[in-house]
Parts: structure tokens; sequence; C-alpha cells
């Protein structure tokens, strides 16, 4: 029976692929038919074509990203009629599809429906009388597991299991470098959190290997798939802790049928500049306090500076004084005005030429001229385009960008010590660096910060923004119609349509806009690691999601960087602020720790606990074959660690990296990779830095002594590196360190 039963649920898979395909083929008639459309000249017949044709090009992406594992659970309800005598079999899948009568024949695994087969238990079937587990290899399906609610369901099946086999398959297969979804092994905890609601700040706490990541992606894939509207024009921000990280992760999304979102590490966020350099922990602590939040807003008001001395203007041989009282009635009026910086440099500048024309005025006539108003404009213009007028109102208040005025910050000591008098000279000799210097990933939420108090160097005319959003509603009218006319309603939506019009899809997609915009305001904002971040990234962030919908997931006991909190209150409190409007967040944790296996988890919370880390406790599920062990040298501890099929990392302090990469490559050849780039070498040597949120088959933690000592918070690096291996853990150059005395006592 249980082979018939193999047979019959492979062809219902079979039968998936195939409509699968033929939607895809479909879907590339419809594109060819769109692009072969005659549309003449008109511009917006012409956009009613492009958006259509984008909009087909984006189904197609979704149906091919979909791969393999289409469809990977079923459950069992009662019929219509409820009586128990006719069951439902309902198939949950990656991505919803429909036969050609338009009947479901496969859930979106993110619909209210599909809910039961991730939270249903024998106590609490929530309507499911069985439950089933489609394990395949590929495209091919090559197990199947039940689980039975109903007893009166038990002889008509000839398996009855738990439910871990097909999560205790996915726990064990050899990783690849790259981070796999997790949707069909859902667990119930992990699903709740997936599925809460949209609002709010959410913080998801759970030790190493609880799923963390995961759940995080698979909640922005929920949220994109129940929040469409919202969030479509808005778009989603996931923020990780490194490049390596971001790469590890970057496929999860795309294979569960959602592309439109940005991945950035915090280097990433200011557009125009991509930071990958990490300053010293004590250095990247003095950027990250949310004392420099003020020191830029004093850095920016002093280059505004009346000038001590008149200055002379000459104008087609006329010499005109501008007085310092002239100067600072102009910047007093311009500051009264609110605006950022550069944005209120153009009001200085217009009353200070004002000022000007008419003192000009003023002196020509008392020389006999005749001046009259209509006179004035141009008057204005050469006093404007004057050399003597330039330079005379650029020195009183330049135009600046962020850049330029952190690079001056920087290189600048005297003008740091008149702004910082209450600073110790070490904190201020930690900012000093030539101006040429490359920017950091702490000087990113710097120069983010300095932006926004500088405004644009030329500001939009409000005149445009106003057509533009008329232009946005007669396009949406237009939308409406065009989908009529075709017949296509149901398939596609007015505002997809019109967001895809001509004018534009040249700009790109709603993500690739959010990337290169400043300014973007997201609709929800998922922050992984989120533990590590310092006051002013959290400033950064919540200028990019001033909604405040915000996933946050981290474990506080990982925390190593010199700016990280100690508690969620304190690392979130520039969003949550005070007061009622404080309250705005909810916690959850995760308890079980999927990832690691028993004994190493064990070892890496006693060394945790005992260099006091705020330890989150959590289960491991399963166990190892092999024991931690501790060899002399990092090569025979990585010639262990392959004897494990699969990934191996090498973990070391900073300045042991580059060395162990030459050394371990000599012996083992290309087979060992640098950092993010060598993600796909069998050995990967990287720092626990680099090593957040990532997992491999095996790790190997060089000198842990040296990860601890390297910086102030070197314990919680040491337990980020322990909790990497999923299989093997191998000590080299030592065992673990002795915690403190303080501590152990």
């Amino acid at each position: 029976m249980g082979s018939s039963e193999l047979e019959r649920e492979r062809d219902y898979v079979a039968g998936l692929y195939r409509r699968l395909h033929e939607l895809q083929r479909e879907t590339e008639e419809q594109l060819d038919a769109v692009r072969a459309q005659s549309v003449g000249g008109g511009h917006q017949a012409r956009s009613e074509r492009d958006s259509f044709a984008r909009l087909y090009e984006d189904r197609i992406l979704q149906l091919r990203e979909v791969g393999e594992r289409l469809a990977f659970g079923r459950l069992s309800v009662d019929g219509d009629d409820g009586g128990g005598d006719q069951l439902i079999h309902r198939y949950i899948g990656r991505i919803g599809l429909r036969d050609q009568d338009r009947q479901p024949i496969l859930l979106d695994w993110r619909v209210p429906q599909a809910s039961a087969f991730y939270q249903a238990t024998a106590k609490t079937p929530m309507g499911a009388r069985a439950r089933r587990h489609l394990i395949s290899q590929g495209k091919k399906l090559i197990r199947i597991e039940d689980e039975i609610f109903d007893p009166d369901l038990l002889d008509e099946s000839s398996v009855q299991l738990q439910g871990e086999g097909a999560l205790l398959t996915a726990l064990s297969a050899q990783r690849t470098g790259r981070m796999s979804d997790i949707v069909a092994t859902i667990q119930a905890e992990q699903d709740r959190i997936i599925r809460s609601e949209l609002r709010g700040i959410l913080v998801v706490q759970g030790g190493p290997g609880t799923g963390k990541t995961a759940v995080a992606l698979h909640r922005a894939a929920y949220l994109l798939y129940s929040h469409r509207e919202r969030l479509r024009s808005s778009g989603v921000l996931i923020v990780g802790p490194s490049r390596s990280f971001l790469r590890y992760i970057e496929a999860v999304l795309p294979s569960l049928g959602e592309s439109g979102v940005v991945l950035a590490s915090v280097g990433q966020l200011f557009p125009g500049v991509e930071a990958t350099a990490e300053d010293s922990p004590a250095v990247a602590g003095t950027k990250g306090r949310l004392r420099m939040a003020p020191l830029l807003a004093r850095a920016v008001a002093s280059r505004q500076r009346v000038p001590e001395a008149p200055q002379p203007i000459e104008v087609n041989g006329e010499t005109v004084m501008l007085e310092p009282e002239l100067v600072a009635s102009a910047i007093a009026k311009a500051r009264e005005t609110g605006r950022p910086y550069n944005e209120a440099r153009l009001v200085f500048v217009k009353t200070a030429l004002d000022a000007l024309t008419r003192r000009l005025a003023a002196q020509l006539r008392d020389q006999g001229n005749t001046v009259d108003d209509s006179d004035l404009p141009m008057l204005r213009e050469d006093l404007r385009t004057a050399s003597d007028a330039r330079i005379a109102l650029n020195t009183a208040w330049l135009p600046l960008t962020p850049q330029k005025l952190l690079q001056d910050l920087y290189a600048r000591p005297h003008w740091l010590a008149e702004l910082t008098p209450d600073w110790s000279a070490e904190d201020r000799h930690r900012l000093q660096r030539e101006r040429s210097a490359p920017f950091t990933i702490s000087d990113i939420p710097l120069l983010d910060e300095a932006a926004e108090l500088l405004g644009e160097t030329v500001v939009q005319d409000v005149a445009a923004k106003r057509a533009a959003k008329q232009q946005r509603k007669r396009d949406l009218e237009n939308a409406e119609q065009a989908i009529a006319n075709m017949g296509v309603g149901g398939m596609v939506d007015a505002r997809s349509l019109a967001e895809g019009f001509a004018e534009f899809a040249d700009a790109g997609t709603t993500a690739e806009r959010a990337a290169s915009d400043r300014t973007w305001a997201y609709g929800h904002i998922v922050v992984d690691e989120a533990q590590e971040l310092s006051p002013m990234q959290w400033r950064l962030l919540l200028r990019r999601g001033p909604s405040r919908s915000f996933t946050i997931v981290g474990d506080i006991a990982q925390a190593a960087a010199a700016s990280a909190a100690e508690t969620w209150e304190h690392a979130i409190a520039p969003l949550i602020g005070r007061g009622a409007e404080g309250e705005r967040w909810r916690r959850e944790e995760l308890t079980v720790n999927y990832r690691t296996p028993t004994q190493i988890a064990a070892a890496a919370e006693s060394m945790a606990i005992a260099h006091g880390l705020p330890v989150t406790r959590s289960v491991s599920v399963r166990e190892s074959e092999w024991p931690i062990e501790v060899v002399p040298d990092a090569l025979a501890a990585t010639r262990l660690a392959l004897e494990v099929d699969g990934t191996v990392a090498v973990i070391a302090a900073a300045d042991r990296l580059a060395e162990l990469h030459r050394s371990l490559g000599a012996e083992l050849g290309d087979r060992v990779g640098l950092g993010a780039e060598g993600l796909a070498s069998d050995v990967t040597v990287l720092s626990a830095q680099e090593a957040k949120g990532l997992e491999f088959d095996s790790v190997v933690i060089v000198d842990a002594a040296a990860i601890v000592a390297e910086s102030e918070r070197g314990a919680a690096a040491l337990y980020v590196a322990m909790t990497r291996p999923t299989q093997r853990l191998v000590l080299a150059e030592g065992g673990l360190p002795a915690a403190p005395e303080a501590t152990a006592r």
C-alpha cells in the first residue's frame, strides 16, 4: 500500500510540474503577443504595452525560480459536508497553482489554509485529520511521511510518524555555502512568528541555530504575499551583517517566488558609497555613539561664517561693499526657514543678492544714474555672475556634500577640537585620519546623518513634483481602462500596471529605485544579527523605515561589536522612543536549536556563561557522531574537519586570516577560499564577524584565546564561531580559554 501511495503522489507531483511548465509557455506566448503589438506613436499605448510586458516577464521569472521541491506537503481535511466520509486533500507548495478550470491544485504555503501544515498537532489539529510530508530530491519525490491526527484514519495509512523525518533529513543535509529555504520544514513556533501581524516592531530573540535568519526571510516572503498592495510600492529592506551573509542568503527569497526585495549590509545603505573596511573596535565604538549626531549638527552649523570686514564686489567697473551685517542678516533669515543646510543656502544667496542689488541700485542713483525697478533683475544677474560675489557668498555659506563634511571633520583636528570641548583627547584622536582614507562601515550612518542635515544641493521643483503626482493619477486611470480592454481582469491589478508605465519603468523596479534613493521610506525592514547595530546605525534605519514596521532578529549573547547594547530595550531605543509611543514593540523567542549538535551547543553555552554572556537557553534536536577535538595546528585540524563531507570554515582572529589562507592553500590548493569571496570553496578562512549568520558542516577554530582577546567582546565572537557547525567542531592551537577570574568566582 505504501508503494502505491508513493506512486500516486509521484503522479500528482508530476502533474503539478506539467501545469507549471504549461503556465510558463502560456505566459511566454502572452509576452510574445504583447511585444508584437503595433501601437503606433502614442505614448500611452506604448506605456501600456511595456507595462504588460514587464508583468509577464516578472511572472515568467517567478515560475522559473521555483525550481525544485515545488510541492512538499499535503493536508487531509473533511469534505464539504463535514461528515468525515469524504476527505479533501490540499497540497502545499512554494507557489499557488490552478488548473485550466481555475481550480486550486497547489496552495501557496503563505495562505491561511496552509497554516495547519505547520501548526497542527494531535491535541490541536486545526481541522486537519492528517498531514503528509512529500520529501524530494530535486524534482523527484523519493519518500512520503504521514502524521495521523484522527485515529479513524489509521487503517488507511501504512505509516505513522511524528513528523521529524523530513526535518531531520533537511538538518543533516550537506551545506553548500548558500542558505536553503525551510519552507517544507517550518516548525510551529517559527510559523507563528512568520505569520504574526505586520504592524509595529517585532523582536525575535533566539540562540544560535534556532532558525532566526530563516524565520526572518520567510516572514519577509509572507508579508510580501499577504500585504502586497501595501508593500509593492514601498518595498521591503533586508539588512544583514556582512557581504558574506548577503551572498549566503541571496537565493532564498527568489526560491519562494519573491525577488522585489532590497538586500543590503549596513555598509551599502548610503547610495554611491559601498564601505567594506572595518574600523578598529575602539574607533567603531566612538563613531557609533549617539553623541555623533549633535557633533555633526554643530559641524554643519559652523560652516556658516560672517566675514570680519566688508568685502568689495566688482561689478562692471562698479564696486559695491558686502557688509558683515548684510551677510549676518541673510544667514539669520535662511536659518529661520528650518530647511536643511544646502536648501537654506539657496534662501541665503537669494536674500544676500537681493540686498546687494538694492544697495548697488542706490549707489548708482547717488552717482546720477537713472535706475528704475525694471533694471533690478539685470543688476541682480550681473551680481550673481560676478566672480567676487560668488567667492564672497560661497565663503560665507559653501555648498557641502556629506562626504566632504566628514572628510573635513576627520582631517582638521583643530576644527574637531573646537566642536568637541567636552570630549577626551583620546576620543578625538580616534576620529582623525587622512582626507583620502576610504570610508568605513561605521562611517555610513554618519554620512547619512550628514545628508539629512545638509539636504540636496539642488532643490526639486515643486511644480515638477505636482505634475508627477497628476501623471501617476492619469496612469492609474489608463491602467484600469487597459485591463478592461484586454480582458485580463483578475490577472493583474491597475496599480501594478500603472507603476510599470514607461515614465516610471525607465527608473527600474521598486527595489532598484529604493536601493538608489537615500530618502526612500520602506514599508517594512528586516534586520538580521540586529544585536550588533550601534545607536547611529539604528538612527539610519529609522530614517529608512519611518513607519516603524520592523522585524528584528538576533541574539544579545552574540553581540560582539564595541557599540552593541546589552539588552533589546537599549538596542532599539532609537526606534521605540519614550512614553506610550515607545511601547509599540513585542518580543518572541525561538527555543529549539536545529543547527548545532547537542555536545557542541552545550560546550558553547558553558563557555559563554562562564564569560558572563546572557545566553538564551535552547534545546538541540540532535547529536553528532563527532566529539569536539583539540589538535596542535590548523592544518591537522582542517584535515580532520574534511573527513566530514561538506563545507569547512576555519575561523580565527582577523590578524591571522591572510597567513592561514596562505599556509592552508599551500597544502590544500584551490580548495581554500578567503572571506565572502571564498564561500563557494570547500574550506573558507574567515573571521568570527564574517561567519556571523552562516553555517558550515564543520568548523575549525584557530587559537580561541586570541579571538577572545581580540576585542572587548571577544567571548561573544568565540560563541558565534563555536555555534556555526552542523556536524563537527575542531579546536586548533589550544582549547577553550579559561573564564575571567571575577566571572569564574
